[in-house]
């Protein structure tokens, strides 16, 4: 049985909520990823940047990067996925939340990886793919 921590991409990076969303932009260019969790001082999830949230969310309200907190970008609840959870469940996860990153935690609620559509490209049958893609991207 595959689980999230055999497809995920290891070694993702937190950004505090308290890091301006300049550095969470520059930690994307330089990670060459498009989407940060977000931790809080304990150093647990409370949030997902996307480049996104960044342009819309800052850029586009003529707000100040470097003096805006990127805690200040997320929203709602972050879903996040148990590392040892079944690959079937990381879909359904994905599918119902109609998201397309998905943070993997360990037992102890830690970061240890990130799960993107690439990562499930490169890991699921055509069929199981193409059954993501339906559903997260119909209207």
């Amino acid at each position: 049985m595959t689980k999230a921590a055999d497809i995920m991409h290891p070694g993702a990076q937190w950004v505090p909520e308290n890091e301006t969303v300049l550095r969470a932009a520059q930690l994307m260019r330089d990670l060459d990823v498009g989407a940060l969790p977000v931790s809080d001082a304990n150093e647990r999830l409370c949030g997902i940047v996307t480049d996104r949230d960044i342009v819309v969310g800052c850029v586009a309200e003529n707000a100040d990067p470097a003096g805006t907190p990127v805690g200040a970008l997320t929203k709602g609840t972050p879903r996040w996925i148990p590392a040892d959870a079944d690959v079937r469940d990381v879909l359904r996860e994905m599918e119902e939340h109609k998201i397309r990153r998905l943070p993997v935690i360990d037992q102890n609620k830690r970061l240890v990886g990130m799960i993107s559509e690439a990562d499930l490209a490169h890991h699921l049958s055509d069929d199981l793919l193409g059954e993501f893609v339906e559903k997260v991207y119909a209207q």
